[in-house]
């Protein structure tokens, strides 16, 4: 199922909460967002909606069968943010 990339979908989001999630990521992901993300092709946050980080490269943990966006779109894969898809 497709993520909606919205901005309550980024607020219910784990990804910045992963042990995965490197300093280097929360540095270039900043605080501003605008507030119509849904044409961007890629957000260093919410992987399963956008694409692979660029930033992350070394899986320290997995939060997204935890995540509440995770569950709310039915998705049965996790490490979205080191394979696109979250498919190793």
């Amino acid at each position: 199922m497709r993520v909606d990339k919205t901005i309550d979908n980024v607020k219910g989001c784990l990804c910045r909460s992963c042990p995965s999630y490197s300093s280097h990521c929360k540095l270039k992901s900043g605080e501003y967002l605008p507030f119509d993300i849904s044409h961007l092709s890629h957000l260093e946050v919410m992987f399963c909606a956008f694409e692979k980080s660029n930033c992350i490269h070394e899986n320290r943990g997995c939060l997204c069968g935890k995540c509440p966006v995770h569950k709310k779109y039915a998705l049965n894969n996790e490490d979205y943010c080191l394979c696109t898809g979250g498919v190793l």
